[in-house]
């Protein structure tokens, strides 16, 4: 099944039956796949939920943020093994301590792959008796983060930051051939329009949601998102939050960013990161 090994409060966040309710995009042909679900935050709060897929130049697949490994899932990713003999899902990213749900069915069904996480998230799954067992093959911190090294074929296409400061310890991510980055609760681009498209439902739909919405889009000024950022997960350490915002700066600018909730951002994503967290650089 789907949704073995994975916590009994995590099942009523994700759809009963996920193949019917996902959408399975190709962003850029043969190099990067998104698998977009719903998923509701504290069970009603309608922000979606996505996995990404990169195809490295060596064939191996690196998974973000997993989602249901369905029977489609696995097609797609076989698909985008073919043209490699030898690839193979070999890194599975959990990009901060809440976005793991899905690691152990992904773990089960390919073997031998890095799984990747930050510091408390192997303790966090090993207290669940339905999570426990996974083996962290690379676990950020803040004294490690900045002398951290992967793999050399993962390193070869991608700048990283862990954002300890972060409430939810993020981990976000810069593909350099495609110049996309990857991020899981840095930046909200609600509504989630796609990751509800297979369902009928309203993204929108719901008070909470509509709420929670208003907070976290990236129109405009985005002085919302902004306010949600500096009073809330930054807020705790804002000096490392800023140290960490800057790291992401030097990046440059990209197009394409492809958060956890809400829609894929295919213009201006450095504009919307680096607006996002504007405050934690001014004033550090």
């Amino acid at each position: 099944m789907a949704d073995q090994g994975i916590s009994e409060s995590a099942r009523m966040l994700v759809p009963k039956d996920p193949a019917s309710s996902m959408s399975i995009r190709d962003i850029v042909l043969n190099q990067i796949t998104t698998l977009s679900t719903p998923f509701l935050r504290f069970g009603i709060i309608k922000v979606g939920g996505r996995a990404t897929i990169i195809k490295l130049k060596t064939g191996n697949l690196a998974v973000f943020s997993p989602v249901a490994l369905t029977a489609e899932v696995k097609a797609k990713v076989a698909q985008l093994s073919a043209s490699s003999p030898s690839g193979t899902v070999k890194y599975l990213v959990a990009p901060d301590i809440e976005h793991h749900i899905f690691l152990s069915p992904w773990a089960n069904e390919y073997k031998d792959v890095n799984i990747i996480g930050m510091e408390g998230l192997p303790e966090k799954r090993e207290k669940d008796p339905n999570t426990r067992g996974l083996k962290f093959r690379t676990v950020f911190t803040p004294s490690n983060k900045n002398d951290m090294r992967i793999t050399k074929e993962f390193d070869d296409e991608f700048e990283y930051e862990y954002v300890h400061s972060h409430q939810n310890k993020e981990l976000v991510f810069f593909h350099k051939p495609t110049r996309t980055l990857i991020e899981a609760d840095v930046v909200f681009n609600l509504p989630a329009t796609e990751q509800f498209s297979m369902t009928g439902e309203d993204p929108n739909g719901g008070i909470s949601t509509k709420l929670f919405g208003s907070v976290t889009n990236t129109r405009g000024n985005m002085i919302w998102q902004k306010r949600f950022l500096w009073y809330g997960p930054g807020s705790s350490d804002r000096k490392g939050f800023a140290a960490s915002a800057k790291k992401m700066y030097e990046w440059g600018e990209f197009d394409r960013m492809i958060p956890c909730h809400g829609d894929v951002i295919e213009k201006g994503g450095s504009r919307i990161l680096n607006n996002a967290t504007a405050w934690f650089r001014e004033n550090y």
